[in-house]
């Protein structure tokens, strides 16, 4: 465990309430009252935050263990992390929640809830139409969590004046490492955080406080020889349990990877055009879990099994229009229509409709590179005669290194 930064000269803005020691000790409390008033303000906190619609709320120190630090170096280490030159950069503060703000003492841990009221792998889809991860088919979670978060961090300033940071998951934190040590559950083997009350489907959001508290106890593995996770994910992207190896994940390919998604995993990914839930939605631990009841997070229709076609031909105003005020809106429109072509390419030569057909070439005159290169893919895979009678009349003027290694491809449907 890394050694808690001293406070400065100047003092630690906000009250350190301590804690650690037996609160049911009478003699222990005659000698020393806070204890008890520590565990006042936490229970305090705890059931505020309840009250505002979190659903898990734990405390934990503002540390993390070296095992964290060292799982996160062996990931950029080996590549894991594909694109994400941000976890790299970001590397040193994210694996010390003292290097990030020195004068954090205490983490509080939130989670909401945003389980699916049916089995997602339960529905299947059309090749026609596409798939989009549970947690982006209602409204950006990150702008519900720290509304939410916000609110209870004004609340808790309120009542004891300190220092104070809230973050999601866009900051430099190792949230699940410091979920578990909160006692909202543990790193699964899927790298997913697991509840045993919600299964793998909570968001997190943290506060930082300058504020000590005593810690929650932190939770366990309760994962024994399960391996469901690990065999449902369709492109066997965890080289060992608890291990993910990001450049293969389809969550990564269809939300963070920039370029053209490789060539052996485009039909693995079959129609799914953001995210992916397989390995979080076969876990035993969803059996405990209940729908969601954000209001946020209810589906869209319009991403509710959308249709390919339509979705293929936005243009950058439609796509911002469509996805105004959801996560998939920063993504940006190049790399979602990509993954809509790739979709579009695995309905395959039987299921070629007109409408998907008439998408793809609409395609290939896209003012963007890569959805170009992606709309050469998919045609290939609708129709290879028609492949190539375009390919005939197109490839002598393209000039893009992108698209014209997709011309020169022989079309392989596999």
């Amino acid at each position: 465990m890394a050694p808690r930064a001293q406070p400065s000269a100047a003092g630690v803005k906000g009250r350190t309430i301590g804690g650690g020691a037996d609160e049911a000790s009478p003699r222990w409390q005659a000698q020393d009252p806070r204890p008890s008033a520590d565990h006042a303000v936490r229970e305090a906190i705890r059931a505020q935050a309840l009250a505002q619609g979190f659903d898990a709320v734990g405390f934990a120190p503002a540390q993390l263990g070296a095992a964290a630090r060292a799982d996160l170096q062996e990931f950029i280490a080996r590549g894991y992390h594909g694109d994400m030159g941000w976890l790299a950069a970001s590397a040193e503060r994210r694996g010390d929640p003292q290097i990030l703000w020195p004068e954090a003492r205490t983490v509080v841990v939130l989670g909401v809830n945003y389980a699916p009221a049916a089995d997602p792998l339960g529905q299947p889809t059309a090749p026609a139409h596409g798939v989009v991860s549970v947690y982006a088919r209602g409204r950006d979670y990150h702008e519900t969590l720290k509304r939410r978060l916000r609110a209870l961090a004004q609340w808790i300033e309120r009542r004891w004046p300190g220092a104070l940071k809230l973050f999601v998951d866009t900051a430099p934190v190792m949230e699940k490492p410091l979920a578990q040590r909160a006692g909202l559950g543990w790193q699964g083997k899927h790298t997913n955080l697991v509840s045993r009350n919600f299964g793998s489907w909570l968001f997190l959001g943290e506060i930082y406080l300058s504020l000590e508290l005593s810690p929650d106890p932190p939770q366990h593995d309760h994962c024994g020889s399960c391996r469901r996770c690990l065999d449902a994910c369709p492109t066997n992207a965890f080289p060992a349990p608890y291990r993910l190896d990001a450049r293969r994940c389809i969550s990564y390919l269809t939300i963070e990877h920039k370029g053209m998604i490789p060539l052996e995993l485009r039909p693995l990914i079959g129609n799914r055009i953001y995210g992916c839930d397989d390995c979080l939605a076969v876990c035993p631990w969803n059996k405990f879990a209940r729908a969601a009841h954000e209001a946020d997070f209810a589906p869209r229709e319009a991403l509710t099994a959308p249709r390919l076609a339509a979705l293929a031909g936005l243009d950058d105003a439609g796509f911002r229009r469509l996805f105004s005020g959801s996560p998939i809106k920063r993504t940006g429109r190049d790399r979602f229509v990509r993954n809509v072509l790739i979709a579009i390419g695995n309905a395959g030569a039987e299921n070629a409709a007109p409408e998907l057909l008439a998408a793809v070439l609409h395609g290939l005159d896209d003012p963007a590179p890569l959805v170009r290169a992606s709309a050469v893919w998919a045609l290939s895979r609708l129709s290879p005669p028609r492949f190539r009678a375009e390919r005939d009349g197109r490839l002598g003027g393209e000039d893009d290194p992108l698209v014209v290694a997709e011309w020169r491809r022989e079309p392989r449907l596999d």
